[in-house]
């Protein structure tokens, strides 16, 4: 990826919102971009699993967890599935555990904090919606771009600057 959310914000700045600088790094990817799919659910990853089992076809993840920071909703077995299915990232407004596995794999993995404890799998949840967190809308199909100096949301891809 060659682009930088600096560059992106001082030359589009009317069209991106910045999401607050609440989320780490865990991924082995630093930078990383795509069109957004999401997912709504509560401490139950089922969803998560289903969505990283399609082809990302270089999208990105969002997974609106409520903030829950009792479990993980991602760990290096659904990283690798990610990678092996093509997605460019996944965003966790959560939990995440395996970070030292998450680490290694060439996927973008944005979350709160870790927590070694799983998820419940009961296959709550809903598909395809908007979501809010971080200050920002996330739509699906619009783009997400994130690197070490922060996230961004925007309609539509943008130009490299």
């Amino acid at each position: 990826m060659s682009f930088m959310t600096t560059d992106l914000c001082d030359a589009f700045a009317d069209r991106i919102a910045v999401v607050a600088p609440m989320l780490r790094h865990y991924g082995g990817a630093m930078r990383f971009a795509g069109p957004m799919a999401t997912l709504k659910l509560f401490e139950d990853n089922a969803l998560v699993r289903t969505a990283l089992s399609q082809p990302g076809l270089g999208r990105v993840l969002v997974v609106d967890g409520g903030g829950s920071l009792r479990c993980a909703l991602l760990g290096d077995q659904l990283g690798e599935l990610a990678v092996k299915n093509g997605w460019a990232g996944v965003v966790v407004y959560g939990a995440v555990r395996d970070s030292a596995a998450l680490g290694r794999l060439p996927l973008g993995v944005l979350a709160l904090a870790t927590h070694p404890m799983k998820s419940i799998k009961r296959g709550e949840g809903q598909q395809a919606l908007a979501l809010h967190f971080g200050g920002v809308r996330f739509e699906p199909g619009h783009w997400l771009y994130a690197d070490e100096d922060g996230t961004i949301v925007t309609p539509q891809a943008l130009p490299a600057t």
